[in-house]
């Protein structure tokens, strides 16, 4: 405890001698002191930073992730909008369409791109084919898809009923094809029906030289899209013993027989095939005469066959002339060789006989020729209508929808895939264009509802069914891969901003004033009452489509859009959407343009619907909207006050435009050459303007008939029509005036002028129209319309006829100072509206 005492004592009195020595040592821990706490203040002060800098960070990135994800969540529904089916009934699913009527269509010549083809209208099919060896210059050349290098001379169906009659002729150098199909339906035929056709090969007899004029070689096949194995006949083609040639079952028509008869020596080859395409058939077949001709020096196939076939293809050969019956019979069970026997020899030439006659009688009493025109024009007359029917095919398949440029959705492709569709269609040209176009479709229609309306429906009708959510209609439908290998890559994507004419709205127009004014059957008004009943909500989503993507900016006025405002090859970009391709537009596209012609589809749209709304209800606000709309679209005074230029008496579009454009040539260095190149030059600043450039464009007041009869400006369009220096010419009036800055120029340096002059029928069909409308209706200026109209119908009918007669085709468009086919040639689609000409058939209502 002492101790204890001490220590403590001794430590006093050191603290309090030693204080004054120790003061800088106290300060020094002092500071020190302060040091560390000043240096933990920071770390925390840094630690504290770090982590309000990291839950910025973090929730910049959340933010980001989140706006990220957000704009990828509105460009996937964006995508997945644009391939959702429009969510109401479809339209083929009416009772009207099923039953008898889906059994008679379902086999039919719908494979419009090859010379001859069946298949039935089910995505995959059964289907047949022709193929023959022509000979042009001492060399045999494989014809099977349409194609203008064949250099066929005439081909077309000269009649064809759309359901289960047809005839066409071939004429190939110095050898002519007939090929006649023929439909029937009878006791133990499986569905769809039995089928036959006749091959009948001429050749011109002082062109025999040698044994490649004299010889026929026909190539006729079979393949299942299904890849059901086809089975050879087991009397190995004896066809002098059977007529066998191929049997087979599938789940919508059971089991099946193919079989061959004739009466002249045939000598009958085959080759079997397994693959799953059949759009390269052509290839597979010269390839295995070329091995033949290489190994055995003989043409002929090779009598082989792969395990489990889906293609069969029997050679047909024999000295020409020759002629061969080939029948297809459904539903084996009973009756089959009596079935065989009515579809060929005596028994098919007298059904084809009875089905020429019927088909001339229908056409006799749908369009009534006789007492109107000669003999030629109804040749001709009954080649359009043959053709167009001929020409309806049946798709299957996915469209490929461009993805936009800005697009972050992930994809290693620039396009999404339409829902996989069916359509059946009418086709522009079998060779050129060999697939369905929607603005084509309703100038289609407008001929095929005089011969059979219920076709007429289903087509409309296949054709809305393609409207996805948001109502848009893809322009160009490529579906399959035959269809698909037909078209240049570049045309394959479809954009989903851009639309095409609503022209399905003239055949429905025509067909509502049809059922209001009793020109229809009381069956034939309950089903296209039904049907209209249907697609009401579909041509609403329609109008609402165009009305919300392709409006202006001002109330009541249009564009099309998708024209390419910063191209610099292009002399004035191309509005393909509108259907008139290189038709001038404003020199620099913009959102303050106003296309005259769309503003008058949108009429036609709205006056349709207002009319269509007015069958089933009458005092709808439904009814007085799309009233108030055409009111509003057909306002002459708002309508001139827009588009109408007095100094001319035309209508005319309004955009940014200057007509000091021009193309260029400009020397270009690339791999070191040096190249030249057509450049897009301005010469002066564009201003908003009307756009001077009178042509069919200017003329759409005028075919939607807004103009009154007593109008001024009605005598001013006559003007414009009937004036030789501007639209008028001897063969039909010209796309384009001759007094256009842009007349007959080319667009580009690949590019010729298209709607810059030449005559196209549907243009001149609906201004004939017009014409016959105001020479029936009282006014100062109806004896005026009355003699153009006459002579402008002439001038038309005389032209295509005498093109038809000297060429064997019509054309996708005449020369506007010769008046020769140019373009497509057997260009059957809105060209044979001649036959509404021809029989003064022309829109009502």
């Amino acid at each position: 405890m002492a101790g204890g005492g001490r220590r403590n004592a001794r430590s006093r009195i050191k603290s309090s001698t030693d204080a004054d020595e120790d003061e800088p040592l106290r300060n020094t821990r002092i500071n020190s002191k302060n040091r560390r706490d000043s240096s933990s203040s920071l770390r925390i002060f840094n630690v504290r930073l770090e982590i309000v800098l990291g839950f910025c960070i973090l929730s910049f990135l959340v933010i980001f992730f989140l706006i990220y994800g957000l704009v990828n969540t509105v460009e996937e529904t964006q995508r997945s909008r644009v391939v959702t089916p429009f969510p109401a009934p479809k339209l083929i699913d009416l009772p009207m369409f099923q039953g008898d009527h889906k059994e008679s269509l379902y086999w039919g010549t719908y494979r419009p791109h090859v010379y001859f083809g069946v298949r039935a209208r089910t995505p995959r099919s059964l289907v047949a084919g022709l193929m023959w060896l022509g000979v042009k210059d001492g060399r045999y050349y494989m014809r099977h898809v349409c194609q203008d290098s064949d250099e066929l001379s005439k081909y077309g169906w000269t009649q064809h009923n759309g359901r289960d009659f047809g005839h066409q002729v071939l004429v190939d150098q110095d050898m002519t094809l007939a090929t006649s199909f023929v439909k029937t339906k009878g006791e133990g035929s499986g569905y769809g029906g039995d089928w036959a056709v006749r091959l009948g090969v001429q050749n011109e007899e002082s062109h025999w030289n040698n044994q490649m004029q004299s010889s026929g070689y026909l190539f006729f096949y079979l393949a299942d899209e299904d890849g059901n194995a086809l089975s050879l006949s087991k009397d190995k083609l004896d066809i002098s013993g059977s007529s066998l040639l191929a049997f087979g079952s599938r789940l919508d028509i059971g089991d099946w027989q193919l079989h061959l008869k004739a009466k002249d020596d045939l000598e009958v080859h085959y080759s079997g095939f397994r693959t799953p395409h059949i759009h390269n058939l052509s290839d597979l077949v010269q390839e295995e005469l070329a091995v033949q001709a290489r190994m055995f020096n003989r043409l002929q196939l090779s009598d082989t066959s792969d395990d489990s076939s889906n293609i069969l293809i029997f050679q047909i050969s024999a000295t020409i002339p020759l002629e061969a019956d080939i029948a297809f019979v459904s539903g084996t069970g009973s009756r089959v060789e009596e079935r065989v026997s009515s579809l060929t020899g005596t028994s098919l030439t007298n059904l084809l006989k009875e089905k020429r006659g019927e088909f001339d009688s229908k056409f006799e009493k749908c369009f009534n020729l006789a007492d109107k025109l000669d003999s030629e024009s109804v040749i001709v007359g009954k080649a359009a209508i043959g053709n167009m029917l001929g020409g309806i095919g049946y798709f299957y398949g996915q469209s490929k929808i461009s993805l936009p440029k800005s697009s972050k959705v992930k994809s290693h492709e620039n396009f999404v895939s339409y829902w996989p569709t069916e359509l059946y269609t009418a086709v522009p040209s079998r060779p050129f264009f060999p697939r369905g176009f929607l603005w084509d479709e309703g100038f289609h229609q407008l001929l095929i509802r005089h011969w059979d309306v219920h076709i007429c429906l289903d087509i409309i009708g296949h054709w809305l069914d393609l409207m996805n959510v948001d109502g848009w209609i893809p322009r160009e439908q490529i579906l399959g891969a035959e269809a698909l290998s037909k078209v240049p890559e570049e045309f394959v994507l479809q954009y989903p901003t851009n639309g095409n004419p609503p022209t399905l709205f003239l055949v429905l127009r025509e067909l509502v004033y049809g059922v209001k004014k009793n020109k229809f059957t009381a069956t034939e008004s309950n089903e296209i009452s039904s049907f209209l009943e249907r697609a009401l909500v579909r041509l609403e989503a329609w109008f609402q489509w165009f009305n919300t993507t392709q409006s202006g900016k001002e109330m009541g006025t249009y564009y099309w859009h998708g024209r390419d405002n910063s191209t610099t090859r292009e002399l004035n970009p191309k509005s393909l959407s509108s259907g008139l391709d290189d038709y001038p537009r404003a020199s620099h596209p913009s959102e303050e343009e106003r296309h005259l012609d769309l503003r008058c589809w949108m009429l036609l749209a709205a006056d349709s619907l207002h009319s269509i709304t007015e069958l089933f209800e009458s005092g709808s606000e439904r009814k007085k909207r799309y009233g108030s709309t055409a009111k509003l679209l057909s306002d002459f005074e708002i309508l001139n006050q827009v588009h109408f230029d007095p100094a001319y008496g035309a209508y005319f579009d309004f955009g940014n435009h200057t007509e000091k454009v021009r193309l260029s040539w400009k020397e270009k260095v690339g791999n070191n050459y040096p190249t030249r190149e057509l450049i897009r030059e301005v010469l002066e600043r564009p201003e908003l303007r009307l756009v001077p450039h009178i042509g069919y464009v200017s003329l759409f007041p005028f075919m939607e008939k807004i103009i009154p009869p007593e109008s001024w400006i009605l005598d001013k369009q006559l003007d414009l029509i009937s004036n030789r220096s501007i639209l008028w010419t001897d063969y039909g009036l010209r796309s384009l005036a001759k007094t256009s800055t842009l007349y007959m120029k080319r667009n580009t340096e690949h590019d010729p002028p298209y709607w810059r002059g030449p005559i196209w029928m549907n243009m001149n069909y609906r201004i004939l129209s017009a014409l016959h409308h105001y020479s029936q209706v009282n006014g100062p200026y109806k004896h005026r319309a009355k003699v153009i109209y006459s002579e402008l119908r002439s001038n038309l009918i005389g032209n295509v006829v005498h093109n038809y007669h000297q060429t064997g085709f019509l054309w996708e468009q005449y020369d506007q100072t010769k008046g020769k086919g140019k373009g497509a040639r057997l260009f059957t689609g809105w060209t044979s509206l001649v036959l509404l000409i021809m029989a003064e058939a022309y829109a009502e209502g």
